[in-house]
């Protein structure tokens, strides 16, 4: 046979070997991510969890795609409501980076059964919180908004969507956590599938609520409020049927629902991590939003677009950095620290290769991208040069994304804690407010404070990977 023959059969191969692994990752594997090859445990694992984060940012799109015909006040009214609601992003996010941490590292023993008493702790402080979180939203949801600098128009016209929006969160904060546990198992398929039910959900009652369709009235942003709170609500109900009567990895069985107070001790020690980690980057972004309210409503409906694309864009790289967290933890779990170590590098790189190549399109077309949701030409001007301004910092974003979770996913929350108040709070809400308020004097300083402190601490995180710490840490 000839070299060239075998070459074009040897390639062939490989792609069929690649298409192979590409419909096994999406229909679900049971793998042994701690023993099968190591690029093959990240592509099982990030194709699912890529398609899952674009899921959620599509949540996102679809209703500032569809608020935003409403006019720039009822966008920045969503602008405003999602700076709040990373306050309850915050405590699910932290308590799904402990239930990741956690569950991956029992899985990695091979202790399926303690992975389920893990879940199910998870899942009670979840509900406790929430409840929480909701009685406090529905009775201050108008404070809110006066608090975070919103036009009285805002708050007496379009406050019902902040009110439902934060009443309703315990259907966010159990998607959180509930998909932490099918993702850190290594059933990322799982969490992918749960999402696609969500967006269908909120893609189709989107434009009926909120502009009618027949016998249904036209509900305006209340409509987007309630879409999206009966996509996320379907989706939770799905998620509990399969913890229940599916066929994953972990199942909660009867005997595991009780509460037991040394594993909940353990997850909330580092949930508390998971949450000031998170925390500290939610108070910086209301602070970022109340440093753009002082600019106007255009200026804050072209931020709140050009953050949406930017979460959007980020989103596939929020799945692959995940993908690194499961492995670094149930690697930790089996006794294998080095091949958790190269996990988080391969992943790395190829997740600034991606990042790259989307940072061109965004520095080279900004204003396409902005005009997809809105004609006004203040908030196109505004929005476009902050899509523009933060892309640039993309390929560090990349790193940085991939070494805070690899950080998280051994359990070590405290790390990315310490970071975050650094670059966040001591760096970008002070440079933010000289840039915008001293140099600039418009919102171009905000964006480019986010682009220093991002980019500021993927350097600080690399530094600390490579000292190798938590590979020492025990959870």
């Amino acid at each position: 046979m000839s070299l060239k023959k075998y070459s074009y059969l040897l390639n062939k191969s490989n792609l069929l070997d690649l298409w192979g692994d590409i419909k096994e990752s999406i229909s679900g594997t049971d793998k042994d991510f701690t023993n099968i090859p190591l690029r093959k445990s990240i592509l099982l694992l990030s194709i699912p969890m890529v398609l899952e984060t674009l899921m959620e940012s599509i949540f996102a799109i679809t209703d500032i795609f569809f608020v935003s015909k409403l006019g720039p006040d009822a966008i920045a009214t969503v602008g405003i409501t999602e700076s709040l609601l990373t306050i309850i992003y915050t405590v699910g996010m932290g308590l799904g980076m402990a239930t990741t941490a956690l569950v991956s590292r029992r899985i990695g023993e091979k202790k399926p059964y303690s992975a389920s008493v893990v879940a199910v702790q998870s899942i009670i402080a979840g509900i406790v919180v929430s409840l929480i979180i909701g009685i406090l939203g529905i009775i201050f949801a108008k404070s809110l908004l006066r608090l975070m600098g919103a036009s009285s128009l805002i708050v007496n016209e379009y406050s019902i969507y902040t009110t439902i929006m934060l009443g309703s969160n315990i259907v966010i904060i159990l998607l959180f956590i509930i998909n932490a546990v099918f993702r850190s198992s290594g059933d990322a398929a799982l969490s992918m599938r749960v999402l696609w039910i969500a967006n269908i959900l909120n893609i189709i009652l989107d434009p009926i609520l909120i502009f009618g369709f027949g016998p249904i009235p036209a509900l305006g942003i209340k409509g987007a409020a309630i879409a999206t709170t009966i996509g996320r609500g379907t989706a939770v109900f799905y998620q509990f049927y399969i913890l229940y009567k599916g066929n994953g990895r972990v199942k909660i069985i009867r005997r595991a629902i009780k509460l037991n107070l040394k594993v909940m001790y353990n997850l909330i020690k580092v949930s508390l991590g998971g949450i000031g980690q998170f925390l500290v980057a939610t108070v910086s972004w209301v602070g970022m939003v109340r440093i753009i309210a002082e600019f106007g409503s255009n200026a804050l409906a072209g931020y709140t677009i050009a953050i949406r694309i930017v979460i959007f864009a980020l989103m596939p790289s929020w799945g692959i950095s995940n993908a690194a967290a499961t492995l670094v933890g149930q690697n930790l779990g089996a006794k294998k620290p080095e091949r958790a170590e190269r996990a988080v590098w391969i992943t790395g790189y190829v997740n600034m290769v991606i990042l790259g190549f989307i940072s061109i399109i965004f520095i080279v077309f900004p204003e396409f991208f902005i005009r997809l949701f809105i004609n006004n030409p203040d908030v196109i001007r505004t929005g476009a040069k902050g899509l523009q301004i933060i892309s640039i910092g993309y390929i560090f974003y990349a790193m940085g994304m991939v070494m805070v979770q690899s950080f998280n996913g051994a359990g070590d929350t405290r790390t990315p804690t310490k970071i975050n108040i650094l670059c966040f709070w001591l760096i970008e809400i002070p440079l933010a407010f000289i840039l915008s308020k001293m140099v600039f004097h418009n919102e171009n300083g905000v964006y480019l404070a986010i682009v220093i402190a991002e980019s500021l601490m993927t350097l600080i995180a690399i530094y600390l990977f490579r000292k190798g710490n938590w590979k020492k840490e025990k959870v």
